[in-house]
Formats: C-alpha cells, sequence, structure tokens
C-alpha cells in the first residue's frame, strides 16, 4: 500500500518549491496530503485549505488578510497546522510528514511535528537547520536537513536537496519496526561521568524484564525524559544524573529548565533520586566561561567542555530546589546520595573531590525535605557497582508497591 505524506506548506510564498517537493514525493512512489499554511492565494491546490487552518487556529482567514500581521497570522496558522496533522495522524491519514522554510516556515511546521508521537517520520529542511535547533525540535524526534541555500525557487542546489528530502521522508515512511514484546520501561539519566553507574544498574532492571531507556543529561535530554514521562511511558525513574539542575542554577549551557524532577513527582512514578554530577556546571570551550567565573575551579573535560565546580554556597542551594521539587511527589520516591563522591572527578584524589560541598547539599535537602522521603546516605562513591546495584534494586522494590 503507497504511504501518504503530508506536506506543510505556505503555498503562496512557496509554491514552486512545494510544486517541485510533491512532484518528487511521487517519483517516490508516495502519494501526498498537502496542508497550506500561507495566509493568501495559493500558486496550486493543497488537499488543506488555509481557511480550514485558520479556522482551527481559531481566527478566520479573512481577518488574518485584513489585520496584515505577519507575526499574528503565523501564530494562527501554527495553532491551526498542529491541531489539522494531529486529527489526520490519529485518523490514520497519514504516514509521515515534511516541510521545507525560513525561520517562520520552520517555527509553523515544526510546532505541528511536535504534536506528533515519537517514532512518527518527520522532516524540516530549513535554513536554520545548520545552528542552534532546539527551540524547534523541542523534546520529539524531528530530523532537521540544511537546506544549503535560501528556499527560494528551484535552482542546481535546491534541485538536489529536495529531492533528497523527498527520497529521505518516503524512506522514512517506509520502514516497518521488528515488533517486539512490549517491556515496562524505566527511564534513567547518565553522563560520561556517570556511565559505570548506570551501566551496572541498567544490567540489573534488566535481568529483571525491564526496558531501560538512558537519556544524556545535556538538557535535551532531561527535558525529553520529563516529556515521556509526563506522557504516561514510564514506570519508574531511576534518576541517576542530575546534573543539570546546576546549569540552571549557575547558567551552564546544559540545563534542562526549572521543571527538571517534577514530572515523576506530580505523576506519581515511583522514583530514586541521586544528586549525581551536580558538583558541576558546564560550559564549551574554555574561552566561553563567563568572566565572573574565570577564577573558579575550571576542569576541561575535552577541548569543547569546560567543568566548573560548584561550591557549597552553590550546592546548597540545589539541596533546597530538589526537597521544593521532590516535596510535590504523590508516589514513592526515596533520595540515595553517595556520600565519598558524585562523579568521576568528585572522588579523593581528583580535582572535583568536595566534602564539604556534599555535606551542604545533604544538609540543605534534609531541612526541606517531607519527613516520608527516606534519605539514604551511602559511604562510597557514585560509580562503585555497590551503590549502582543498591539504587536498582530499591527501584524494584519501589515497583513493586
Amino acid at each position: 500500500m503507497s504511504k501518504t505524506i503530508c506536506v506543510i506548506g505556505a503555498l503562496d510564498s512557496k509554491g514552486e518549491e512545494y510544486a517541485f517537493l510533491k512532484a518528487e514525493i511521487h517519483k517516490q512512489g508516495c502519494d501526498t496530503l498537502v496542508v497550506n499554511t500561507g495566509v493568501f492565494d495559493p500558486a496550486f491546490e493543497p488537499d488543506v485549505s488555509n481557511q480550514a487552518v485558520a479556522e482551527a487556529g481559531g481566527t478566520p482567514l479573512a481577518k488574518l488578510v485584513a489585520d496584515r500581521d505577519r507575526g499574528a497570522a503565523m501564530a494562527v496558522m501554527a495553532a491551526g497546522a498542529e491541531q489539522i496533522v494531529k486529527n489526520l495522524h490519529e485518523q490514520g491519514k497519514i504516514d509521515a510528514v515534511v516541510a521545507m522554510g525560513g525561520g517562520g516556515g520552520t517555527s509553523v511546521a515544526t510546532r505541528a511535528m511536535r504534536a506528533l508521537p515519537v517514532g512518527f517520520p518527520k522532516l524540516m529542511v530549513s535554513t536554520v537547520a545548520a545552528g542552534d535547533v532546539s527551540q524547534y525540535v523541542g523534546t520529539s524526534d524531528i530530523t532537521m536537513m540544511p537546506s544549503v541555500v535560501d528556499v527560494a525557487g528551484i535552482n542546481r542546489i535546491s534541485r538536489k536537496i529536495y529531492a533528497n528530502a523527498a527520497g529521505a521522508i518516503c524512506g522514512m515512511a517506509g520502514v516497518e519496526a521488528e515488533e517486539v514484546d512490549d517491556k515496562p520501561l524505566i527511564a534513567a539519566t547518565m553522563f560520561g561521568n556517570t556511565t559505570t553507574a548506570i551501566n551496572d544498574a541498567k544490567a540489573v532492571l534488566e535481568t529483571i524484564g525491564y526496558e531501560v531507556l538512558v537519556f544524556h543529561a545535556t538538557g535535551a535530554g532531561g527535558r525529553t525524559m520529563e516529556s515521556l514521562v509526563e506522557d504516561g511511558y514510564i514506570t519508574g525513574v531511576l534518576d541517576m544524573t542530575t546534573t543539570e539542575w546546576a546549569d540552571e542554577l549557575c547558567g551552564g549551557v546544559l540545563t534542562a529548565g526549572e521543571h527538571r524532577l517534577e514530572a515523576a513527582a506530580k505523576n506519581g512514578i515511583p522514583q530514586v533520586v541521586v544528586p549525581g554530577c551536580i558538583d558541576m556546571c558546564n560550559f564549551w570551550a574554555r574561552e566561553t566561561v563567563p568572566e565572573k567565573y574565570q577564577n573558579r575551579l575550571l576542569y576541561e573535560w575535552n577541548p569543547d567542555i569546560t567543568l566548573m565546580r560548584t561550591t557549597p554556597e552553590e550546592t546548597a542551594q540545589l539541596g533546597k530546589i530538589f526537597a521544593e521539587k521532590l516535596n510535590q511527589a504523590t508516589g514513592s520516591v526515596i533520595v540515595y546520595i553517595p556520600t565519598e563522591g558524585v562523579s568521576e572527578i568528585d572522588v579523593e584524589g581528583q580535582p572535583f573531590h568536595s566534602p564539604e560541598a556534599m555535606e551542604a547539599f545533604i544538609d540543605a535537602l534534609k531541612a526541606d525535605l517531607r519527613d516520608d522521603i527516606e534519605v539514604v546516605e551511602v559511604k562510597t562513591h557514585i560509580n562503585d557497582p555497590e551503590f549502582s546495584e543498591k539504587t536498582a534494586h530499591v527501584l524494584l522494590d519501589l515497583l513493586k508497591g
């Protein structure tokens, strides 16, 4: 059966490009379903009109045309496209989605794409794809393809790029993932500094029959994990690496935002929380470290990553934040603390070892944490197999109820 590719785009300004993309998709043996997100008359007849998109976004198209407010119109069309594409997916009418555009077109199309589930093929050909695309991708699995040249007509470069995009999205739509037995999902967080710990804990959990999804605690990883917990995919959480809160507090580059540590608590998901890597705040190369931190203890993890040691004052603040977040818990939660170090370089003899900072965190956490939430201190470091295996077994006990 032929696959149907949903094509999202403003056909008034990018009509030539979208007509070419549509034709290339058909060459690949796929059908198309075109959703017009432009405000003015389209270059060719779409399957879903801009009137329908505007109505779905909450404003009649005639008003958007009359107001001539580009920003407001794009916001309405983005909301409408999101609703329409979501409905098309729920009705089983589309097998993949693709779009092209500059910053504005990317913003509109990726909002619709983010409404679709993980695993559903999504491809955005964009002029901004070579830069920071976190605001467009969010916690989804959108594939970003650089357009190389502006999405403005067909030329010897864009012709090849758009043809590649057609081949890519049709190929993605045609992939059938192998069916496997569904196992309950455990979410775990990891950093290079806690890889050993997570690998040991993961082995324990998988032996019992759980599938472990490991998220790299780089900001996007933490946000994605929280999102999947919110969406009901996750049975339990082994939050071994909570370093993203250090970046949120100190202005590092790997923050997951102010809502990190909330999803499992609010949704009643059993969780074991460890202050993994709260000894460090992350920056890019050494020269990118803010001037105010130049005299702090810095460690070059590699040429592109510089770590800054958090102070006892900062870890105390983190203790208060952890308590505030975990106090929202409606399910089982236990905090496990390796008192001999929370990362590879926070152990005796290593540059970030600071018993004072750990003591400050523990004191602040206990001072504000609910009395019914247990805090377990283990006299070992985070990558000791004894510690990681213990946290895995504790999570298993919580899951049993």
